[in-house]
C-alpha cells in the first residue's frame, strides 16, 4: 500500500510517511516528521519539527502540530512531539515541541479528541483518551492522566498535575493539582466533588462509587488538618484502589498546591 499525496501538497526529502498515509490539498510536511500508517492529513495542516504522529490519526484544517515551544529560553534545539495513534484533531489546534530544560519532549497520548483551537504547550505528557475541548488551553509542563477532560475555554497552568478521569469545567482556571476522579470549576479552579457522571460512564460499579464517595468526604472535611484526614482515609479505605490512586497523586508532589473544595466564608 502507498501513500496518497495531493499534488499540491509539499512532502519535505527526509520525511517518513507509512503505508496509507493521505496528505490532502496543500499541507506542509517537514524534513523530521514520522506519521505512521493509515493517518489522514484532511488538508491545509502543518507537521513540522520532530514530529512523530502515529497510526490511524485524522488531523483536520489549519492544525499546526510539531511548532517550536512558545518559551523565550528555546533557541531553536531539537526537541520533540509524539503523538500516539487513533486521535480526533480539529481544527485550528496547536501542538508545540519541548524545551530542552523540560526535558525535550512534549507527549500526546492515543485516542484522545482535541477540539477546535485548543493547544497542548511543551512539555505537556498527556495520557490516553484525553478530551480538550474548543479553545481549551494546557501552559507548558501540565500533565494530564488517562480519560481528563478539559471544558471549553478552560486553562490549566504550568506545571499542573490534572489525575485520571478527572473533569475541568468550561472556562476554569486551573492553577493547582486536581486529584483522579476529581471535579473542578471555577476562576480560580476550586474542587466540586468527584467526577460522578465520568464514572458512571465508564463502568465504575455502584459499590466502587458509593466508598470513593465516602473517603472523599472524609478527606476533605471541615474537622482537623489535612494530614491527619489523609491518614484517617488512608486507614478506612486502604483496600479501595481508586481512593488509594487519590492519596498516592496527592503524596507524589508536594511542592505543588491542590484544587480543594471552596469554603463558606
Amino acid at each position: 500500500m502507498s501513500q496518497d499525496i495531493h499534488p499540491t501538497a509539499i512532502v519535505a526529502d527526509g520525511a517518513e510517511l507509512a503505508d496509507g498515509v493521505s496528505v490532502g490539498p496543500f499541507c506542509t510536511v517537514g524534513p523530521n516528521v514520522r506519521i505512521g500508517a493509515n493517518t489522514r492529513l484532511v488538508s491545509h495542516i502543518v507537521v513540522d519539527g520532530f514530529t512523530e504522529l502515529g497510526q490511524d490519526n485524522v488531523v483536520y484544517p489549519f492544525a499546526m502540530l510539531g511548532g517550536p515551544p512558545q518559551h523565550t529560553a528555546y533557541r531553536g534545539e531539537d526537541t520533540k512531539l509524539i503523538i500516539g495513534d487513533r486521535n480526533i484533531i480539529r481544527e485550528h489546534a496547536t501542538m508545540n515541541t519541548g524545551t530542552v530544560n523540560g526535558g525535550g519532549v512534549t507527549k500526546v497520548g492515543s485516542d484522545g479528541f482535541y477540539m477546535i483551537e485548543s493547544h497542548v504547550g511543551h512539555d505537556c505528557v498527556l495520557g490516553d483518551h484525553v478530551i480538550l475541548t474548543k479553545q481549551a488551553t494546557l501552559g507548558g509542563h501540565c500533565i494530564l492522566g488517562d480519560f481528563v477532560i478539559v471544558g471549553g475555554l478552560a486553562a490549566v497552568h504550568q506545571f499542573t498535575r490534572v489525575g485520571r478521569h478527572a473533569m475541568v469545567g468550561g472556562l476554569a482556571a486551573v492553577v493547582k493539582d486536581v486529584i483522579p476522579y476529581g471535579s473542578v470549576w471555577g476562576n480560580h479552579a476550586h474542587l466540586e466533588g468527584l467526577n460522578l457522571v465520568g464514572l458512571k460512564r465508564r463502568g465504575f460499579s455502584r459499590e466502587t462509587i458509593n466508598t470513593m464517595r465516602a473517603a472523599y468526604r472524609l478527606l476533605f472535611a471541615d474537622e482537623g488538618t489535612f494530614q491527619e484526614r489523609l491518614d484517617d482515609t488512608v486507614e478506612t479505605y486502604s483496600d479501595c484502589a481508586e481512593v488509594m490512586e487519590i492519596i498516592d497523586f496527592i503524596r507524589a508532589d508536594g511542592s505543588r498546591p491542590l484544587c480543594l473544595p471552596e469554603r463558606e466564608v
